[in-house]
């Protein structure tokens, strides 16, 4: 699993780009920056040797800003989302934003030289919302993964509000687990139980350092 997910961040850092670049289509984008970011990665030390502030400081700039957390909270909340006030939403997109950094971060440290193919992709002037399809090559000689990235353009820049893994989303799977929490305790059972995982995964990391 820590391979399929560095696959899928490596994937997300080399679709998603600086501003600058933001009117490239999607699929185009990724080709550019390919081959920049890996070299990146390759020639850090410290993010090879694990070091935790240094990956979290590459998610923070390279990946974050270009996903639309809301989106995917709600999607991933359900119909639960609309029974939410507006502060309990902004709890869950936030908790959920943290939990998947602590997820990103562990994943991104631990990326062994996996190769992704992107599709080509067939982009209408008017579309704004649209799949990149990507394949992960595994080093170790593993089947190859296939990885979809659902993105919607927002403001001339496009987000990422789903990942589907082997044919699996992201969302619809954190949506499972979400609804039980949800029936079990409530919404704000939900916002205690994401806060509590999220403080687990902070003190591990810390201990890492």
């Amino acid at each position: 699993m820590s391979n399929i997910l560095c696959g899928i961040i490596l994937g997300m850092s080399l679709i998603l780009a600086p501003a600058a670049r933001g009117q490239d289509a999607p699929d185009v984008l990724a080709k550019k920056v390919t081959d920049e970011v890996i070299t990146a990665i390759r020639s850090d030390k410290d993010i090879s040797a694990g070091n935790s502030d240094k990956v979290l400081s590459l998610v923070e700039s390279k990946v974050l800003p270009h996903f639309d957390f809301t989106h995917m909270t709600r999607l991933a909340v359900g119909a639960s989302w609309r029974q939410a006030s507006a502060a309990q939403q902004q709890s869950l997109t936030s908790e959920f934003r943290k939990l998947l950094v602590h997820t990103y971060t562990s994943a991104f440290a631990q990326y062994r030289d996996q190769v992704i193919q992107y599709r080509p992709l067939k982009l209408q002037p008017s579309e704004t919302d649209v799949v990149v399809r990507s394949q992960i090559k595994q080093s170790n000689g593993n089947e190859p993964i296939d990885v979809n990235y659902s993105m919607e353009k927002i403001d001339q820049a496009w987000k990422v509000y789903d990942v589907t893994i082997a044919g699996v989303s992201l969302v619809q799977n954190y949506r499972s687990s979400f609804n039980s929490e949800i029936q079990k305790s409530g919404i704000d059972g939900l916002i205690a139980s994401l806060a509590k995982k999220n403080k687990s995964l902070g003190h591990q990391q810390a201990a890492k350092k």
